[in-house]
Formats: C-alpha cells, sequence, structure tokens
C-alpha cells in the first residue's frame, strides 16, 4: 500500500478549508490520505491576507494548488457593520417604503421612547414604476417603454453600485422584472449589481422578499471583490453558503445573501461529519470561538430555516437553523452601573486579543479567566506557537476586584460562571424551548474554547455524555471539506391542496431543478451525481406559519401534514391544507473524507506534565491529545492539549478515546 510519505505530492489531491472567525482564521488541509491543521489569527481590516498567508504556510511547495473551499464572516460584517454598497430600490408605484415600515413590529414592546432606526434604503434611493400585476399575475398596470426609460434614467442620475428590484407576484410572473433587470445593465453596465427578486427569492410575502433582494444586491459588490482578490492569490476556489452547502466563487457573488452564516454552517457540519465518526446520530453542538457561541440541534440531519434574523432584518432564504450569543473567547468582562458582572457582548477580537495573547490587550477576557485558574496551563501554545502570556492575564483580571471585593481567581471564577450560564440559556432556547429534551442527545463541542466549558455545560442541562471531536479546534474548515455542492430552490405556490393541479407543481419542480442543474453543472458536476430533495411549506387555511415535510403529491403529504401539526400543537383540524412553497434541495456527490484511526492503547496515558489548578487539591494530569491512544481513559481533573484548543475536564467527569482520537465524556 502506498503510504503518504512515500507518494510525490505532484500526484495528490489537495483540498484545504478555511473558515475565517473574529478571532482566529482556521485551515485544515487534506491531501487524499491525511489532514494537516493550522490557526492564524484574523486580519478584520484584510481577511484576505491572513487567508492567503495561512494557504501559503500550508500548500505543498512542488504540488497543485489546494483547491480552497472557504466560510467568510464577509458578507456577516458588512450587514452587521451596514458597510454595503450604495443601492437603489425599485418597487410598484405607491410601495416604495415597503422595507422602511417592514413589520411594524417593536424590539422593545413597552419603550415610550424607542430608538430612530435608520431605514435599510434611505428614501431618496427608493424608486417606484408604473406597474402593477395581479394575484394571478394578469397586467393590471402593463410596463410601458416610456415608464421605463424613466425608470433607467432615474437610476443612472442616482449613481448606485448595485440595485435592487422588487415588485409585487413576481414569483408568479417575472416578465417585468426581467424587462427592467435587462434595461438596467444595458444602460448601467457590468459595474453595476442588478438584483431581481424572482430570481433571489420568488416567494411570497413582499416585505421579506424585497429585503433578501436588498441584501443580495447591497453585498454583491463587497463580496465580489474581496472572492476576486482571493481567487487571485489562491486559485480553484468555493465558498460556503449557509444552507451548508458550496457555490463556486465565480457565482458566489451572485449569491451574496445565502453567504450569510457560511462559517456556522461549515461547523455544523463537521459536527454531523465527527457524530457520525463516534456513531452518534443526537447532537446539541455548541462552537465557541473568540467572539460568539453558536448552538444547534442536529437529530441525523442538519436543520434549515428560512425564519432566521440578522442585524435585526428578516433573512427568509434558507440557511442553518441556529442560535448565536455574543460570548466567546475573547468576549471582554466588566462590571455594570448596578455592581453586576457582565460578559460579552463586545469582545477583544483578533486586534489586541485577549490579554493572555501578549498583543496589548489590558481588559479581562473569558480565556482570561481560564488562564487565571490555571485551566489554560501556561505552557499551552495557542495555534500551535503561540505563548501565553500569564502576568499580564492576572493584571488584566485584577481590574475586576476592586470592585467586586474578590481577589483575582475569585474575579475569574465568576467570568465563568457567567459565561456559561450565558450559554447553557442559548442551548436551552435551541433545545428546552423547542420540546425537546437535553438528556436524550450528547452534547458536541468545537471551537477553539469550546472544550474549556463542555462539562460546565453539560451539568447545567443535566446532560452525562459530551463529545470532544477530534479536529475540534477546527471543526468548521474540516466540515467545508465534508460540504457537498449545492443549491436550495423554493417558489410560491398558495393554493388549497385540493385544488392543486399535480402536473402544473411537476412543471414547476422541473424549471427549478433545471436551473439548479445549470449552475451545478457549470462548477463541473455531471447530472447523474445530482441527488434532490423535494419538500413543501403547507399550512391550514387561515394560518401564518407553515410546517416542511417532504413532498409526496398532493393526498398523502396532506395526510402527513395533519399528523405532523398533530404532533407539534397537539391538535388537528378540519381545515383546507395549504401548498404555501415548494422547495428543491439540489447537490452533488458527497467528498470523501477518510480520517484514519489511532493505534490501540490501554489504560490511563502518561501526562506531558502535572499544574496548579485553582480549587483542585493536588496537580492535575495535563495529556497530549495527539500522544492519545484508542481505548485510553483518565479521570478528570484533567486537560487534554492540543495544537488548535484545549479540554478540561471537570471533577467528575471521566474520558474514553475512540478509534477515531475523539473524547466521549462521561458524567
Amino acid at each position: 500500500m502506498t503510504t503518504a510519505d512515500d507518494r510525490s505530492s505532484g500526484d495528490r489531491a489537495y483540498l484545504l478549508g478555511v473558515d475565517t472567525g473574529g478571532t482566529f482564521t482556521d485551515f485544515v488541509l487534506f491531501d487524499s490520505e491525511r489532514l494537516r491543521v493550522a490557526k492564524r489569527p484574523s486580519t478584520p481590516d484584510a481577511p484576505e491576507r491572513a487567508v492567503l498567508d495561512g494557504a501559503a504556510g500550508l500548500a505543498p511547495a512542488d504540488g497543485p494548488a489546494p483547491r480552497l473551499v472557504h466560510g467568510s464572516t464577509v458578507a456577516t460584517n458588512a450587514l452587521l457593520e451596514g458597510k454595503t454598497a450604495r443601492t437603489a430600490y425599485i418597487a410598484n408605484e405607491g410601495l416604495a417604503d415597503v422595507l422602511t415600515i417592514g413589520r411594524q413590529n417593536r424590539s422593545e414592546l413597552y419603550k415610550l421612547e424607542p430608538a430612530c432606526q435608520a431605514p435599510p434604503v434611505p428614501f431618496d434611493l427608493c424608486l417606484e414604476v408604473a406597474q402593477r400585476s395581479a394575484p394571478d399575475g394578469a397586467d393590471v398596470t402593463p410596463l410601458d417603454a416610456a415608464a421605463l426609460e424613466e425608470l433607467v434614467a432615474r437610476v443612472r442620475k442616482l449613481d448606485p453600485e448595485a440595485v435592487a428590484v422588487n415588485l409585487l407576484y413576481s414569483f408568479v410572473d417575472d416578465s417585468a422584472e426581467r424587462r427592467i433587470e435587462r434595461a438596467l445593465i444595458d444602460a448601467l453596465g457590468a459595474d453595476v449589481t442588478v438584483c431581481r427578486s424572482s430570481r433571489v427569492l420568488p416567494e411570497y410575502r413582499e416585505y421579506e422578499r424585497g429585503i433578501a433582494t436588498w441584501i443580495n444586491a447591497a453585498l454583491g459588490p463587497r463580496v465580489g471583490r474581496y472572492l476576486g482578490r482571493l481567487k487571485a492569490g489562491v486559485g480553484p476556489l468555493a465558498v460556503m453558503h449557509g444552507a451548508a452547502g458550496t457555490v463556486d466563487v465565480d457565482q458566489a457573488a451572485d449569491h451574496a445573501v445565502n453567504l450569510l452564516l457560511s462559517g456556522p454552517a461549515a461547523g455544523l457540519l463537521g459536527a454531523r461529519f465527527a457524530g457520525r465518526l463516534a456513531g452518534e446520530e443526537r447532537l446539541l453542538t455548541f462552537d465557541m470561538g473568540g467572539t460568539s457561541t453558536d448552538v444547534a440541534l442536529i437529530d441525523g440531519g442538519i436543520r434549515l430555516t428560512s425564519e432566521g434574523t440578522i442585524a435585526g432584518y428578516p433573512v427568509a432564504v434558507p440557511m442553518v437553523d441556529m442560535h448565536t450569543i455574543g460570548a466567546g473567547g475573547g468576549s471582554l468582562a466588566r462590571v455594570d452601573a448596578g455592581a453586576m458582572l457582565r460578559v460579552g457582548p463586545e469582545s477583544a477580537g483578533a486586534d489586541p486579543g485577549p490579554a493572555c495573547y501578549g498583543g496589548g490587550g489590558e481588559r479581562p477576557t473569558v480565556t482570561d479567566a481560564n488562564v487565571v485558574l490555571g485551566r489554560l496551563p501556561a505552557s499551552t501554545r495557542l495555534g500551535g506557537d503561540m505563548a501565553l502570556d500569564v502576568a499580564a492575564a492576572r493584571k488584566a483580571m485584577g481590574g475586576l476586584t476592586d470592585t467586586l471585593g474578590v481577589d483575582v481567581a475569585e474575579a475569574a471564577e465568576g467570568v465563568i460562571r457567567v459565561a456559561n450560564e450565558a450559554m447553557a440559556q442559548a442551548l436551552r432556547v435551541i433545545s428546552v424551548q423547542r420540546g425537546e429534551d437535553p438528556r436524550d442527545y450528547v452534547l458536541l463541542c468545537f471551537g477553539g474554547a469550546g472544550g474549556m466549558h463542555v462539562c460546565a455545560l453539560a451539568e447545567a442541562l443535566g446532560m452525562r455524555r459530551a463529545l470532544v471531536p477530534v479536529y475540534a479546534g477546527v471543526l468548521s474548515a474540516l466540515g467545508m471539506l465534508a460540504a457537498r455542492r449545492s443549491r436550495e430552490l423554493s417558489h410560491s405556490v398558495l393554493k388549497p391542496l385540493a385544488a392543486i393541479d399535480a402536473a402544473a407543481i411537476d412543471r414547476r419542480l422541473a424549471d427549478m431543478r433545471e436551473r439548479g442543474r445549470r449552475e451545478l453543472a457549470a462548477e463541473g458536476v455531471p447530472s447523474a451525481d445530482m441527488e434532490a430533495r423535494i419538500s413543501a411549506d403547507l399550512r391550514y387555511a387561515g394560518q401564518s406559519f407553515t410546517l416542511s415535510l417532504p413532498w409526496r403529491g398532493p393526498e398523502e403529504t396532506g395526510d402527513a401534514f395533519h399528523a405532523a401539526h398533530e404532533a407539534r400543537y397537539g391538535h388537528r383540524l378540519d381545515l383546507d391544507v395549504e401548498l404555501v412553497n415548494l422547495r428543491l434541495s439540489l447537490q452533488g456527490p458527497e467528498p470523501s473524507l477518510p480520517i484514519p484511526q489511532l493505534a490501540r492503547g490501554d489504560g490511563v496515558p502518561d501526562p506531558v506534565e502535572r499544574v496548579h489548578v485553582h480549587d483542585v487539591d493536588g496537580d492535575v494530569p495535563v495529556y497530549a491529545r495527539e500522544d492519545l491512544l484508542a481505548g485510553q481513559r483518565f479521570a478528570g481533573p484533567a486537560i487534554v492539549r492540543e495544537r488548535v484548543s484545549t479540554t478540561w475536564v471537570a471533577p467528575g467527569w471521566g474520558c474514553a478515546v475512540d478509534d477515531y482520537g475523539n473524547l466521549r465524556l462521561q458524567g
């Protein structure tokens, strides 16, 4: 058998997963036989710099350029920070202010003087056109040539970077939107991004459809420029989208709204992959990085939602169903005006980072608290080469002691408890508040800081089993290597199932399948290798919310809806069932990612050192994860150290190493 060491690098195919986070950028290189991992501090001012530097350090000197799969925060951060392109918004006459009015929901219901929020699109960039369609798509006010010419002239005068077109009932008949799109492209040229709602999100609800189209247009130029710089430096490139698949870089800017949550989506793919290695299908996951923590529930498959919210805007395109809070290893601790200890959401980020990083940070963080308590030993090398500055961590934590009236160690314990409670509450939101018992799941942690808190969070939820997967510190980057090329397509129908014309549904699905097939074929996916999954959003007549079920024809799907509604809400109704949206998920083949099994061992491994940990009698053993063998076991308190993360096995917990190097924790 040929080994990784006796093959020339030129004979191998290289695949590189890169996840850009707020604090670190993670890398996993797969050369068809083995994995190499690395971490580098992120460069928020120019995110591509960390990516290019890390890729250059891992890429083989004498082999082909790796195909890079990238999860980026560029789209999400641009939306959160309001750094979007100057975008014009086009609507029907009388509807220019739909995005400003929204649903008239108030984030603080009882606040008598709510803060005034800026509209998504300034009023002077909102345009109207004399065109109107009926709900069945029939022309009420046709779009004439003069109105179109005047609209184009007004847009040209505004000199936008992007244009979003959102007309009523365009999901039924999009001919008017297509005419406007064509006229704008001809008049403004390729440098201006033009997006029409019938392509971005062909679904009912003009507000949600309009927001998705505006986001897609407003993010397109920035995402396109960033990916262009990246492609010029790394070569072959695919980008994760928020529904846990990939899109080729040449198509990614046209799908900018779909790139939101791309990194977290890859994390869930990595979690599912690691769970299957360990034989676990039901997982409660938490990804604790430097800036935030993402939690989700996996029950065999990854759940998607079209009801996500980012920066206060509804994002109705399919994306992974997760809950995010501003608590991470870099979250800053402070004492508020009421003398209460607070942790996050403000983060030290990558620059200056936590005080213990030695980058000039002076305010205490969660990571500093773990260093002060000794759970993150002084000998740790973050990312493999970054030494810890224990003195700086203690000095930063000392800033809390006078106000709280405690010593440094007690202040650090308080910071950990507050951060843990915030993360435990997030896990309850994704499980208990949805009718799921956390005790029926395994708690799987990942991210650079996840292993430090996994035992405490499991205890808070009454869980007795947890899993720290192999490559946990870079699991999102690993998940990108396991991602399939895919597209998520949808289309509104809005008809009772009893009135559905099955042939018309088949034609609609064929159109959706052909669009997805063309896009995947352009990425080199053979039609024979594409897998399609069809689902439907259904509701009782008069309801607003839907349940999504596999589509098996009107009668069978209707029966399944009655049963699903009763299971979810405890009752079924004698009302017509409506088909709201058709959904088609089209995927390419699943990549092969063999993980080698560890050599077998037994007994307790030998520690590489013993360290003092606050509030623990006697020194605590520190194990090097790369030295562990399958079958070895040890009891907490213990620390497992590796290049990209550290795990704190709390007192009362035991750890067993499985065949792939996953740490199985039992409380």
